[in-house]
This record gives structure tokens, C-alpha cells and sequence, in this order.
């Protein structure tokens, strides 16, 4: 695939691309990463050769050759939620009759399930795709673009829903297929641990400069170097200014002393006022080239994913008693058992993560502790749920879900927190239904943060946030002075946050470390 100055725009002018041109080899598995809303789903399905033209327009040039694009959405369709497996893996739409052919392949669908390490009999089974796992369901999703023969992968952020265990079946697979991979995913880990290339989308000054690097380098080496360019690029800006500010103030100091001179000297001096007037000549050409000097000074890079905010929290005292869950056992919406007796013991600063497998009972779990700790006088809750965004009314704008009470004050406040969050004056007046899920998560966390919250029942907090900006949202919580329970298979968050990691297994809630 030979991208060549690509340009897409939306609808209502804004440019999301501009200038793009890579080419897709044979073995590579480039990472598409960026902020949330900067487009890159959006590039990815122009790539698969779907149409978008409903809300955008495109300039430039794609040779897909010969070629035959396999694209795994994010989600599965609505349209084939309530689809057996086989139909869903063989059928165009679920209206169709099944293809004659797909009978003849059937032996190459059972090497697709083999090699995407999924059971055979699921092709037996008559219950509904909806039915599955998010980790299930990425699997058949896979096996549905293997079957076709692709040559090409564009994976659309294949890790959301996935467990610990499916990630690493993951990435083993992006390692080891010989296909080209163009991916987007949160996980920096698995960029971490697959990447041999990057494309990055940004949105500078104020997200009116797009700018796209694709860059030969994996995630980790990129990332150092973009930090080592951002650095020296700043040093040097700050070089620049220091320098043209000593130079303009000795300019005015020289400007003002002959400005003074001609305005008081005696006209009696012809002869004097003739040679200020030709220094002051002199001078104002020196200030126009100081002015087109300042035009040219390096300028700071300011990074979108530099968010600066923090919790503002009263300090739990260590010893004070957060959670003391005894459940005889842990049942399931549909009555399902999950898990046999649950205890856990929750205090002061604690950082719970519990992790665990797809369908173990975890995110179960956490609604139970959110109604164990709803109505505690003594704490500040904040619970943010897998689905945060069914809390958020889409009709209103971030500014206006942040200050409902519209008080001036509050609006500031809010205004400010969005600001330190990068979002611009115009995207703080968009309705939630416009923006995209990352950005809703970061106003989530804005409104945990405006309610001073000093507990925090988090399910799956940085899933929809970039692998650039996940780092700043973890050194928040690691220093946060409050209580953290979790949910999460983000190994970087497992890691760097948490102090306590349970483990939900088998039916049986332990402490791995």
C-alpha cells in the first residue's frame, strides 16, 4: 500500500491530515497512535477503502495494488449481534443465504479458528454473537478477516475488552503473521512489544496544525527520541527568546535615548538634528529586521498529551477503614454463580487492581463495592463505570455536564480544568455525542476531580485513552493522597499505580502481590 499526500478534511473545515505519504511493506507493524478525536479511525477505514464521505472529504492518492485489505472495526456491527458464529464468519450480510462456497472452505475456516487459537465447536453454536465476550468476540471478529484472505491487516484498537490472557494471545499473533499490520490501540505495551513502525497524528496550536511522522522505529525508540526532539527543540526556544528579548531592550533603550535627543535638541543645531535624523533612519530599519527576527524564532513544542491537572483531594489517613466486603458469594445479573466467598479489605491510601479473566465477575464485582460505598457519609465516592459515557447526558456540551449549576464561578473552573486537558474553546461547547470516547473520558475524570472525590471505583480508566497521554493520567493517581479501587488489564497501570493487585480466577477473589 503506497499512501501518497493524503489530506482529509471534515465537513466543516477542519483538517485532520494533511501531507501524509508512507508506504505499507511486507513485515511491518506500524502503530497508529495520537489523541483522542485527531482521526485515526477515520484514516483507517479511508485506507480499508470504506466510505466516509458523510462527514469527511479527501485529497491525495492510495495505491492499493492488488491487494486485499482486511479491516477489524472496533466493535462488532450492531446488524450481527443477534448472528450464530458460522453466519457471522461466512456471510456478507445476515440476511443472506448462506454461500454454496463457504461449505467447499469449510476446512479453511477450521485453520483460521486453529491459528487464532479458538475451539472449533464454536462454529456448532447456535447462540447469538452478542452473547460473547469482548475478548470472543475480537477473536471471531479476526477469524471473520482471515477467512478472506487479506493481505493486508488495519486493526481498528483490537484490545478494547481484552483480558490479560487475550492480550498476550494478541500480540504473540501481530509477531508472528507475516502480513503487514497497521494498528491502533491504548495498550502501550503491545506497541511496546510488536511495533517496528509508527504513524503519529497530532493536532498542534491549539489543534489547528496537523501533523503526521511516520517513523521507522518502534514504539519505545520513538517515543524516546519524539521526547529527546521536544526537549532540545524547547531548550533552544527558550535560548532564542531569552536572547531576541536582551536585543529588543537594548533597541528601545537606544530608540528612546535618540527619540529624546531629536525631540529636545536646539535649532540652532542643524547639523545635529540632521544626523539623528539619519540614526533614527538607521534605527527603524534595525527594528524591522528585530521584528522579522521574532517572526523566525524557534517556537516551543507543546505536546498535546501534556495535560496538567491533579486531584485536589482531602488526604485519607492511612489506617481508616474504606471497604470490608464479605459476600458469600458472587452472582451474576442472570443468576449465574461466579465466584464462590468474596473478602476484601480496603484501607486509607490503598490502590486496589483487580484483574482477571473476560466474563470472571470483576466488573460485577465493582458494583457491588459501589453500592457497598454510595451512601458512606465519611468519604467522597467517584465511580466511573466501563460505561461512563451512559452517565453523561450527549445532548449537553462538556462545559455545560462539568457546571450544571452555571454558576460563573463553576463555568471558570470548568473552562480551566478542559483547558489544562487541551480541549479548545470550540470543542468545550461540542455535545458529548460529538466527541470522541477518549475525550469523554478525560471529562469524566475532570468531574471526579471538580467533586473532590477522595474514593475512586475506576473500571477500565485508561481504556480509551492514548498510549502518550495514559502516562499523565497514571502519575495523577500514583500521587493521588486518596483510595483507588480498580479494574483494569492495562499492565502499565497495573504496574506503575497500583499497590495491591487481586486476582479474580476460578471462582476464588486472592492477593498476587
Amino acid at each position: 500500500m503506497i499512501v501518497n499526500n493524503l489530506e482529509i478534511r471534515t465537513l466543516k473545515g477542519r483538517t485532520l491530515l494533511s501531507g501524509l505519504s508512507f508506504v505499507l511493506n511486507p513485515g511491518d507493524k506500524v502503530g497508529l497512535i495520537g489523541e483522542e478525536g485527531n482521526g485515526k479511525s477515520t484514516l483507517l477505514k479511508v485506507l480499508a477503502g470504506i466510505d466516509v464521505s458523510d462527514y469527511v472529504t479527501i485529497t491525495g492518492n492510495i495505491d492499493r495494488g492488488k491487494e486485499r485489505i482486511g479491516y477489524l472495526p472496533q466493535t462488532v456491527e450492531a446488524k450481527w449481534l443477534d448472528s450464530a458464529p458460522l453466519e457471522y464468519l461466512v456471510k456478507d450480510e445476515p440476511g443472506d443465504e448462506f454461500p454454496l462456497e463457504s461449505y467447499e472452505h469449510y476446512g479453511r475456516l477450521t485453520d483460521v479458528f486453529k491459528m487464532l487459537g479458538i475451539d472449533v465447536s464454536v462454529l456448532e453454536e447456535e447462540r447469538a454473537i452478542g452473547t460473547f465476550s469482548g475478548g470472543e468476540k475480537v477473536r471471531l471478529s479476526l477469524a471473520r478477516v482471515m477467512y478472506q484472505q487479506p493481505d493486508v491487516l488495519l486493526l481498528d484498537e483490537p484490545t478494547n475488552d481484552l483480558d490479560l490472557k487475550t492480550l498476550l494471545w494478541l500480540e504473540d499473533f501481530i509477531n508472528d503473521t507475516e502480513l503487514p499490520v497497521l494498528y491502533i490501540t491504548h495498550d502501550e505495551v503491545l506497541l511496546e512489544n510488536t511495533s517496528n513502525a509508527i504513524l503519529h497524528l497530532e493536532q498542534l496550536k491549539a489543534k489547528n496544525q496537523p501533523r503526521a511522522t511516520f517513523s521507522r522505529l518502534p514504539y519505545r525508540d520513538y517515543a524516546r527520541e519524539r521526547l529527546g526532539f521536544i526537549e532540545k527543540t524547547n531548550q533552544i526556544s527558550v535560548s532564542e527568546h531569552a536572547r531576541f528579548r536582551k536585543q529588543m531592550e537594548r533597541y528601545r533603550q537606544i530608540y528612546q535615548k535618540v527619540e529624546h535627543r531629536q525631540n529636545t535638541i536646539s535649532r540652532q543645531d542643524p547639523h545635529g538634528g540632521q544626523l539623528l535624523k539619519k540614526k533614527m533612519k538607521s534605527l527603524k530599519a534595525q527594528g524591522r529586521k528585530l521584528d522579522e527576527t521574532g517572526k523566525n524564532l524557534t517556537e516551543k513544542y507543546e505536546p498535546e498529551e501534556a495535560i496538567d491537572f491533579f486531584f485536589e483531594n482531602e488526604p485519607l489517613n492511612h489506617n481508616k477503614v474504606i471497604l470490608s466486603l464479605n459476600l458469600e458469594g458472587l452472582f451474576a445479573p442472570d443468576g449465574r454463580k461466579l465466584a464462590g466467598e468474596i473478602h476484601l479489605a480496603v484501607h486509607g491510601r490503598d490502590k486496589v487492581c483487580i484483574i482477571g479473566d473476560n466474563g470472571s465477575g470483576k466488573t460485577t464485582l465493582m458494583k457491588i463495592i459501589y453500592q457497598e460505598l454510595r451512601d458512606r457519609p465519611d468519604i467522597i465516592l467517584g465511580y466511573m463505570p466501563q460505561n461512563y459515557a451512559d452517565l453523561m447526558d450527549q445532548n449537553l456540551s462538556a462545559q455545560q455536564f462539568l457546571a450544571l449549576s452555571e454558576r460563573r464561578e463553576d463555568v471558570q473552573r470548568a473552562n480551566t480544568m478542559l483547558g489544562a486537558m487541551k480541549f479548545t474553546t470550540e470543542e468545550m461547547s461540542h455535545k458529548l455525542a460529538d466527541l470522541s470516547e477518549g475525550q469523554k473520558c478525560k471529562i469524566f475524570l475532570i468531574k471526579l476531580i471538580l467533586e473532590r472525590c477522595n474514593v475512586l471505583l475506576l473500571d477500565e480508566p485508561t481504556r480509551n485513552l492514548s498510549p502518550l497521554s495514559s502516562p499523565q493520567l497514571r502519575r495523577m493517581l500514583r500521587e493521588y493522597t486518596g483510595c483507588i479501587i480498580a479494574v483494569s488489564h492495562d499492565r502499565k497501570f497495573i504496574e506503575e499505580v497500583s499497590t495491591v493487585t487481586m486476582i479474580l480466577e476460578n471462582g476464588v477473589l486472592k492477593r498476587l502481590y
